[in-house]
């Protein structure tokens, strides 16, 4: 490492993408999770891919807290709850805030013009 431009500076955290991705060899399907309740509040995958392109969000992403956030909530065994919790946590909904925004874009008509 001696001698290699940026020694001695913390090494950055990992791609914020890979938060953004799951394994191919997930063993459960959207199927499996969803319900025909829950289809109305299915995103399409190329709304999702969208969220992988978005500079705003891969910035928030590489605050280690949100992070930390993310990954406790992955892990957790009552996801509903702790996102409850997390929804009084300004980061969290400023993260929460962003993924919307790009999935769901506010209509135009309901943009006041300047």
């Amino acid at each position: 490492r001696a001698g290699r431009e940026g020694a001695g500076r913390p090494r950055p955290p990992p791609p914020p993408a890979a938060l953004l991705s799951s394994p191919a060899d997930s063993a459960r399907s959207v199927e499996d999770i969803l319900t025909e309740d829950d289809e109305q509040d299915r995103v399409p995958l190329q709304k999702l891919k969208l969220l992988g392109e978005s500079e705003e969000l891969r910035g928030l992403l590489l605050n280690p807290h949100l992070r930390q956030l993310l990954l406790t909530i992955d892990q957790a065994e009552d996801k509903s709850s702790l996102m409850k919790k997390y929804m009084q946590e300004p980061l969290f909904v400023e993260f929460a805030d962003c993924c919307l925004r790009i999935v769901e874009p506010p209509e135009k008509e309901n943009i006041l013009p300047e």
